[in-house]
């Protein structure tokens, strides 16, 4: 009788020390997520608020561990280092990757960037989706091709932004990355 006691004391404490060791291992992963998201949320700040960074540049970045990889198209050589350079003042980033690709000087693609800017502002009331100093659509030309990129409310929005980049001259082709607005219950396209 004192055995089997002994047993099943000795057994509710190794399964006290394995829920408790569980618990430990959740805890350590939940405060990774909230750091790791802390992380995210200033890095997009700083790149938001870069100041050179506007509606023509796009710029997204991946986060893994301590390591920072940014990525996109920029119009100006000095804001691609200015992201690179913030993004490394956020604490806990040890290492930033600088993949953004600074577009070559073209007239040409000027010219595009402002006629597809007008045209996206002139189709409904698409215009909300450029103002302010953190425009919704980003539009970058490359040697004629057109990258849209961003967040819409609707799906017709989307489609609009794509019909007015398609119908500039001088466009070789769209490629439409525009997601939509995550409302509520909805997953985002």
């Amino acid at each position: 009788m004192k055995r089997r006691m002994i047993m099943a004391s000795v057994l509710l404490l190794a399964f006290a020390g394995i829920s408790a060791t569980a618990v430990s291992a959740q805890a350590v992963t939940d405060e990774q997520k909230v750091e790791q998201s802390r992380m995210e949320r200033k890095i997009r700040s700083k790149i938001l608020s870069l100041p050179y960074y506007g509606v023509f540049d796009a710029i997204g970045y991946e986060l893994k561990g301590s390591t920072v990889t940014l990525k996109g198209y920029v119009t100006r050589p000095f804001t691609k280092e200015n992201a690179a350079d913030e993004v490394m003042e956020v604490d806990g980033v040890t290492n930033v990757v600088n993949d953004i690709e600074v577009l070559p000087p073209s007239p040409s693609d000027d010219r595009i960037r402002v006629r597809i800017y007008r045209n996206i502002a002139n189709h409904g009331n698409m215009y909300r989706y450029l103002l302010g100093a953190n425009p919704s659509i980003r539009i970058v030309v490359n040697r004629g091709r057109v990258i849209l990129e961003g967040i819409v409310t609707y799906e017709g929005d989307k489609t609009l932004a794509y019909a007015a980049a398609s119908e500039v001259f001088g466009v070789l082709g769209v490629t439409n990355n525009i997601k939509l607005e995550r409302r509520e219950g909805e997953e985002v396209s």
